[in-house]
């Protein structure tokens, strides 16, 4: 989808369409039946997952109220009524669990939100992140190496617009976007489960 497509609001952050097609290709959303957007802003990455998979269980948590309603404007726009909009800041308490998490803004609780969203990921479940600062990017790296993930990749993506530029153009550049990817290890998960089970029954 192209960014213009978005209605736009004043400094609300959007995760552009370059961007916004990697992470929904590591997210895996083909295999997922519920999804979360964290800092979701314009709604852009929860919008197109919509759009591509309209069966798909989309919780969208923003905790800024001019984003809020911009937020709401586009899923009423895009007519994407699958989206369920939560005002809060994360961590935020949640009863359900989710097959993918992206992660595009964190308000500072960086690894604290990362234990969250691995808490609240389903076995298997994939985790993309995406940073604009690389202290941002390199602390969310090595929070992730102590964790119990798999398949942890990392990007940097740098996009050029082709600009007019007198008679002819070039390649004006964007500031480059980090990108984060991992899986929640399934096999640690199991492991984990099946020694609280033996310390329960142990305790009985």
């Amino acid at each position: 989808m192209k960014d213009e497509l978005f209605l736009r609001g004043h400094r609300i952050p959007m995760t552009k369409e370059v961007v916004r097609a990697l992470a929904l290709g590591r997210l895996e959303l083909e295999k997922a039946s519920r999804f979360i957007d964290v800092g979701a802003g314009t709604g852009s990455v929860s919008i197109e997952a919509a759009l591509r998979y309209p069966t798909l269980d989309i919780l969208a948590i923003e905790r800024k109220e001019e984003a809020l309603l911009l937020l709401t404007e586009n899923v009423r726009h895009f007519g994407c009524h699958s989206i369920r909009i939560q005002s809060g800041v994360a961590p935020i308490p949640l009863d359900n669990t989710a097959d993918a998490i992206f992660i595009g803004g964190t308000g500072g609780n960086l690894t604290e939100i990362i234990d969250w969203a691995l808490v609240h990921l389903n076995s298997g479940g994939r985790l993309v992140m995406t940073f604009i600062l690389l202290e941002n990017f390199t602390q969310a790296l090595s929070h992730l190496k102590s964790c119990q993930v798999t398949e942890l990749e990392g990007r940097e993506i740098q996009v050029g617009e082709l600009t007019a530029l007198g008679q002819g153009h070039y390649f004006k550049p964007n500031n480059s976007t980090y990108l984060l990817s991992c899986q929640k290890d399934s096999e640690q998960e199991e492991l984990r489960q099946e020694r609280h089970w033996q310390e329960e029954q142990d305790n009985v």
